[in-house]
């Protein structure tokens, strides 16, 4: 392809507007996730057998039935309520999270009325439609191909966003806009502890500090990018073609974790870096010593004895 080209296409992505066809994509799979994380086992409900006489004596039996539901349902129509909020708390983690780290508003990211009509409806679509079509047409694979490369395109600009708003707070502060950046990125893990806690679900070790999900680390990374990109001289390429190539690195990989089950290609290099700077070599040294002074201790007892 001609540079030039792939430059205008670059500039043409940075300029996409993510209202309101990107944020329903990206709440489209905020939906589908709090629902697979209520569960989606289908379970049984049965009716037993009733009787029932009039006042003249006569019975009528209402046969019994069975009627398999999920467990998420189960909960949705229960709970709305908590359902909806935890739901609402997953869509705009990131701004609210950032948001107290940075002393600003925490219900700011809430503040636009048709962001929040629009995850509203996501919401009742994905729970609450005749026969589950809504959910049932969002997990259709091209669907959800497509939701996910738009969300992934949203992420990029969440995180983008993120290093600049604490760019201009702390102009020197590189270690604040990488975390800035981070959360805004994936929110949503950051308070994975809260939104259970929303629906009475207390699962203490989910924080995403102790297992970092593939998203947190690709944030994390995309961040540190647009932190050297935007204040140093270490990368001399356009920033729309940095953007772009942030773009379709999140792309790549949530498209090959959807279709090729490649989950987190960081596992390997962190495996590595542990191993030689973490201590595992020096644990493995450590072993092997051991265990070889075990056996020459026993074989000095056996000739003792």
């Amino acid at each position: 392809m001609d540079p030039e080209s792939f430059l205008d296409i670059a500039n043409q992505v940075i300029k996409l507007k993510m209202f309101p066809y990107f944020d329903i994509a990206y709440c489209v799979l905020c939906a589908l996730s709090v629902r697979e994380d209520l569960g989606n086992e289908p379970r049984t409900l049965q009716c037993q057998s009733i009787q029932v006489t009039d006042q003249h004596g006569r019975t009528t039996v209402i046969d019994s039935f069975n009627e398999k539901v999920y467990s998420s349902q189960v909960f949705s129509r229960k709970h709305p309520l908590a359902c909806w909020l935890s739901y609402m708390l997953v869509v705009f983690a990131g701004g609210m999270v950032c948001n107290a780290l940075l002393a600003e508003p925490i219900l700011a990211p809430i503040k636009n009325t048709p962001q929040v009509l629009v995850a509203t409806l996501v919401w009742y679509v994905i729970f609450y439609t005749p026969a589950d079509i809504g959910y049932k047409l969002a997990k259709f694979l091209p669907i959800k191909i497509v939701c996910a490369a738009m969300k992934e395109v949203y992420r990029c600009k969440k995180v983008y966003d993120g290093v600049s708003h604490a760019g201009k707070l702390y102009p020197n502060a590189f270690l604040i806009m990488i975390i800035i950046g981070t959360i805004k990125g994936n929110g949503a893990g950051f308070v994975r502890l809260f939104e259970r806690l929303i629906r009475g679900v207390w699962t203490p070790t989910a924080m995403e500090f102790m297992q970092p999900s593939f998203y947190t680390k690709a944030s994390l990374v995309a961040s540190i990018i647009f932190v050297l990109d935007k204040k140093t001289d270490l990368i001399s390429a356009p920033h729309a073609l940095v953007y772009f190539g942030i773009v379709i690195f999140f792309v790549y990989f949530k498209l090959s974790s959807i279709l090729l089950g490649i989950h987190d290609p960081f596992v390997p290099f962190e495996n590595l870096v542990c191993a030689l700077f973490f201590g595992g070599i020096w644990d493995s040294l450590s072993r092997l010593l051991g265990s070889g002074q075990v056996k020459e201790e026993a074989k000095d007892n056996k000739k003792t004895n």
